[in-house]
This record gives C-alpha cells, structure tokens and sequence, in this order.
C-alpha cells in the first residue's frame, strides 16, 4: 500500500537539505537520487511504503549530531533505521522525512571482561556483538529470531528480547548504558558501566521509546559468561491447548528453563521442509531448554518432562548431541524465514499471562475460522510474548485489509485478558490506531508530554506509536506553538 506523495513545497526545499547534508557528510553518505531511496522506503512491514526526501548515513555520533541539528533548523522530520527489521512499521518513512541510518556504525568501542560490559555503537549487529566476546568465554543475552541482521539500535528502540530471555530478560535488563543525540543535535550520556544509575530512570524510558526520544548512537551492554551446558528437549502434543496448558504448568512448578518456544502444525510443517530439524509429527510442539552442569540439566529436565507427561505427549524427546540440538534451534530461528514459502504473511507481537495461552489459541483458532484466513504460531511461550502469523494473499483484493482487521482482533484479545499490544516488536504504524484500546486518553496524554520534552516540534520518527489523528494534531500545535 503506497503512501501519499510528497508535497511539492516539501520537494522545493530538497535541494538546500542535500546541499546542506553534503556539506557534513561524506558524498557516499547522502544518499538522495529516487531510484537509491528505494531501498530504503519501507522496513519489514513490507504492506506500506514511501520514499523519503533522502538518506544519510552516518559513520559516528559527532556526524549523528550534525544532520539533526540541520534537520532541526530546517524543520525536517527525521526517522531512525537501524538494519530495517522492524515488522510493525518502525522506520516506515514519511514523504517529508530523512531515514538516518546507523549501518555503518559497526565499531566496539570498549570490552570489560572483568565488569562484564562491552560498549558498541549500536550499527552493529545483535548476533556480532556476542561475536565479539565469545572466543573469551561471554556471550550478549537478547536473542531475536533475526538477531543475524537486526542492529543493536532496533533493538534498543523496541526492547528486544528473543527465545532465552525467559531467563535472560530482554533488552532492557541487559543494557546499562547509552549515547542519545537529541533532535537539536545535543548529544547526552545516560547510565555508563555499572548497574542502576543515580537519579531519574532515563535509560529505562529511552528503551523502548521506538525512536521518540532521540538517536542511540553509542551502547554499553552486559554481556554474561557461558553456561557450562544447555540441552533442549521436544515436547509433541494432540493440540495448541494442550501445549499451552503444559506451558502454564512449568512455569508454575516454578522451573525456570532458559527458554520455552511454540510453534503449531502450519509453523510445524513449513520449517521442517526448511531446516529438516527433525520435529515430530503433530498439532503443536514446544522446545524446552535448560542449562547448567549436567546434574542440574538432568534435575531439571527430569521434572520438566514429568510434568509434560500428564498432557499426554505425541513425542518427548532430548537432544542426543549438540549437532541434533542445533538443528533444532536452526528451525525455530529459521521459522519466519520458512513462512515465507507458505506466501504472505503478517506477524504479530502481543503478549499475555501465560496461564491463558489455553484459551488465547483456542479462539485464535475459532477467528481464523471466522476470518477465511490461515494461521501459524510460533512464539516464546515461557512469557506469554504471541507472535501469531497471518497468512493472506497480498494479490487479492481486500485480503490485506481483512488480515489487518483479523490482526486488531487479536491483539485486542491479549489486551482484553490482561496482556498488552506488544511485546517486542513495538507500536510502530501497525499498532499506532489500538493504543487507546489499552491506554487511557490520561496515560497517553503523559506518554505524549514525555516527547514534548524532549523532541518539542515532534520531528522524530513521525507518524508511529501515537494514534495517527492525535499525533497529527499534537505536531501541529507543538509547531505553532515553536
């Protein structure tokens, strides 16, 4: 679906930003000619799209600093891209914008084994940063399913998390410390190597805040020392219920695995004829791993696998080797990848109480019914983040707009049983409209203030998070009254 086309005044002024880009960037770093902004005019939301007036990218925070202060004087929107990953629309650009992209700020700055930090700039990937450290016995915990491509600055922006941080946590229990450049260009150091700074949670707010706030260009992270082992388990029910009752019970019994990942028979069967990773034949499946020295994994999974006995299991089986548990996580990590040849899907992110996976899936179910629209679950089941993907046919007809609709129902669901819109991949455009169905006008009311201090004219990342009729107004009263 394209969006509107620029206004012209907006086109006459292209010529002074380049200009004036060009005179702080290097010529490879602005990027302005219409058939290379392209690239760059929609991220994983592929269903929207619109070019922007141009790109930069950047190499340091110093040159971060300089495009938004010209930005900032020239009144131009600016949107953050980190590796362009996001699936709720989160650098969707406006016709009116610069896309400021950090993929070539791929540094690590500083690594502290003895404080168990590493300090990146946040261009580099999610994956390459544990790269960095692993060789010394480390690793970087938040681990989403795109972690190969997806950058440390997405990551921060919709606070990531991924299959282990069940145990781990996501993104926010892991970082410690950010470089923010602000709209005007003023550059502001938040937390630093150590954990729970002094004075007002800054950092926490920043995380999470979807690019509102400012540019992340620099951050410290905690990076942990490998367990001494981990061994997975495949668990195969009779159904998605079931499997999620059996979810329910562990966390109950109060194990703790590192991680807890679904996926039902659609998922099942399309990432099986991808990666071969050997998983059973049945309605639903969960992997299951826990770590520590091989008496603890033996306890652990002796109880874990109890108590997966009493839902009648289809198959229960423990990884024999590290090779047989690679395969087995190359296919969930392989998972949305694998989709893709079922044909278009949308993905979703909301979360819920993990005790009302049960009912949450059994109507799922009865609304694809409903709805004449396929879907497959593939999820991180331990906390209850649903990642339910829609399968439609983006050359039909009002197929879009009916899986769109299918996708609020769902997420009004998570909200209705005590859950929320999102769980890591952030509000972006996809979610924008359905920020009233769990906040009230006072809640988001504060949440606005908030980015009146610190991007007053509301020049970041345009268009997201906010309802789009109330954003809209919002900017222009910020702007008359600038």
């Amino acid at each position: 679906m394209d969006m509107p086309a620029p206004d012209p005044a907006i086109l006459a002024r292209k010529r002074d930003l380049v200009e004036g880009l060009s005179r702080i960037l290097p010529p490879e770093a602005v990027i302005h000619d219409p058939a290379e902004t392209r690239a760059y005019e929609c991220d994983a939301l592929t269903a929207y799209r619109c070019a922007p007036l141009a790109v930069v990218l950047p190499a340091s925070t110093e040159e971060v600093s300089a495009v938004l202060a010209l930005c900032h004087r020239m009144g131009v929107p600016v949107v953050p891209r980190g590796s362009g990953t996001s699936l709720a629309g989160g650098a969707l650009p406006t016709a009116d914008s610069v896309i400021l992209g950090i993929a070539r700020m791929t540094e690590v700055l500083e690594t502290s084994l003895e404080d168990r930090v590493i300090r990146v700039q946040t261009g580099r990937t999610n994956l390459s940063v544990t790269g960095a450290v692993e060789a010394d016995g480390f690793f970087y915990a938040p681990d989403p399913s795109s972690q190969l491509a997806c950058a440390i600055a997405g990551n921060i922006a919709m606070n990531s998390g991924g299959a282990h941080c069940l145990k781990y946590g996501v993104t926010t229990n892991n970082l410690l410390g950010v470089t923010l450049v602000q709209m005007d260009g003023t550059v502001v150091e938040l937390g630093g190597a150590h954990m729970d700074a002094g004075g007002l949670d800054l950092l926490g707010l920043v995380c999470g805040s979807e690019g509102q706030l400012g540019v992340v260009t620099e951050a410290t992270l905690r990076i942990l020392p490998k367990p001494e082992g981990a061994r997975p388990v495949l668990m195969g029910f009779a159904s998605s219920e079931v499997a999620g009752a059996c979810v329910s019970d562990i966390i109950k019994a109060g194990v703790l695995p590192v991680a807890i990942e679904f996926m039902d028979r659609p998922c099942i069967r399309a990432t099986e004829a991808f990666a071969h990773a050997g998983y059973p034949d049945c309605e639903a499946l969960l992997i299951v791993e826990v770590e520590g020295a091989e008496h603890e994994i033996d306890a652990q999974l002796g109880l874990i696998k109890q108590i997966a006995g009493k839902h009648d299991p289809v198959e229960l089986r423990e990884a024999a080797d590290e090779d047989e548990a690679a395969r087995i996580w190359k296919g969930r990590k392989s998972a949305f990848g694998a989709m893709g040849q079922m044909g278009d899907y949308m993905c979703l992110d909301g979360t819920i109480p993990v005790s009302e996976l049960p009912r949450v899936l059994g109507r799922i179910g009865e609304m694809s019914t409903q709805y004449g629209l396929e879907v497959a679950n593939v999820f991180h089941a331990g906390d209850g983040n649903m990642h339910p993907l829609i399968l439609f046919d983006a050359n039909k007809p009002g197929d879009l707009e009916t899986c769109e609709a299918f996708g609020a129902d769902i997420l009004r669901l998570c909200v209705e049983v005590g859950g929320c819109l999102t769980g890591e991949h952030g509000v972006g455009i996809e979610k924008r409209d359905l920020m009233g169905e769990q906040y009230a006008p006072a809640d988001l009311e504060a949440q606005m203030a908030v980015k009146d201090v610190f991007d007053p004219a509301w020049l970041l990342n345009p268009a997201k998070v906010f309802p789009l009729a109330v954003s809209e107004a919002r900017r222009a009263a910020r702007l008359a009254a600038e």
